[in-house]
């Protein structure tokens, strides 16, 4: 009989927020499949769990997934987590889903932490219904480019990207979208550090400069009033 492949959410910042059924999940499994092996390394040692870990990232997933659905066919129960947070929404793992999908391997998923519902909730803006534009290009006119078909998408934005490309989005969605669009920004949430920034772009922009913060975040544009 086929092992499952449980697809597991584990906390994002804040260690507390993993939940229980996660625990458990991880303590019984064979194999973990991770994104990077440091941070899995660091989740299982935080609950002195010692296990396999099988890396699968964007350049392996082709050539692993295999390996890891033979694993599976043996009866090996698989974990698959990210970094942080919930897998496949933004990180590898979409190919390992539809091989086991092709393969009949029961997949289960283990609900959790994800840092894209509570940086909606708390921007304030309507998220009846949203857009999620997840990652855009790192090269700036292609980021524009993006941009400029996100401006037509009359409803709430959500854009993720890597710290260190902050200011540059900022300052790309302030010439895109204008300065006085209302934007909330979500920074490091469930740390010590949590931050959350509201206002109009430009405010907030100045505010980033000023103070040269660099964090985790999830951008969110209200885009939604200038159709109503």
């Amino acid at each position: 009989m086929a092992g499952t492949l449980y697809i597991v959410a584990t906390h994002i910042g804040n260690s507390e927020d993993l939940t229980l059924r996660a625990k458990r999940i991880l303590s019984e499994c064979d194999l973990v499949i991770c994104e990077e092996i440091k941070p899995a390394k660091q989740l299982l040692k935080s609950l002195n769990l010692f296990k396999e870990i099988i890396p699968l990232n964007e350049h392996t997933e082709k050539e692993t997934s295999p390996l890891i659905i033979d694993e599976l066919k043996q009866g090996k129960t698989c974990c698959l987590i990210s970094d942080a947070g919930t897998p496949i929404f933004s990180d590898p793992g979409k190919f390992l889903i539809q091989l086991a999908r092709e393969n009949k391997i029961p997949i289960s998923i283990v609900p959790g932490p994800d840092s894209l519902i509570p940086s909606l909730i708390v921007s304030g803006f309507n998220i009846s219904r949203f857009y999620f534009a997840g990652w855009l290009s790192p090269k700036s006119d292609e980021r524009k480019s993006e941009l400029l078909k996100l401006k037509d998408v009359k409803e709430t934005i959500a854009i993720m990207e890597t710290p260190y490309r902050l200011k540059q989005l900022l300052s790309d969605v302030m010439e895109v979208f204008g300065g006085d669009t209302q934007i909330s920004l979500a920074c490091d949430l469930t740390t010590q550090n949590e931050k959350i920034i509201r206002g109009r772009i430009r405010e907030v922009y100045q505010m980033i400069l000023q103070d040269n913060l660099k964090c985790e975040f999830v951008l969110v544009i209200d885009n939604k009033k200038k159709r109503e």
